[in-house]
């Protein structure tokens, strides 16, 4: 029930809205896949808190910097931890910023 992931279903949206006419409001596509999949980490992660006795909920990293995650998250009634939007940063940049600062690492193996 914890593990789980989001990729797959990021496709197949992709995938759908290439098939959808010219005309087709992409934003109402968006809004619910946002809505849905907000509403499914709020889920998880409050029956995560429950079975482990837990009062507190914390979020970071990319999808930390989702307003709608974090207003679902303020009004679950536990104590939410999130950082400012300014350090809600993607991995992705962090491992570029590593493999940089690193580079010179693999020269003394």
């Amino acid at each position: 029930f914890y593990n789980f992931s989001f990729s797959g279903i990021k496709t197949a949206v992709l995938r759908q809205i290439q098939k959808l006419p010219p005309d087709f409001h992409k934003a109402d596509m968006a809004a619910s896949f946002q809505e849905n999949v907000t509403n499914t980490l709020v889920k998880k992660l409050c029956k995560a808190a429950k079975e482990t006795n837990l009062n507190k909920l914390v979020i970071a990293g990319g999808v930390s910097a989702n307003k709608t995650l974090r207003k679902k998250l303020l009004e679950t009634g536990y104590e939410v931890f999130m950082p400012d939007l300014k350090y809600c940063t993607d991995n992705a940049a962090m491992i570029a910023s590593a493999g940089y600062f690193c580079r010179d690492i693999a020269s003394f193996q």
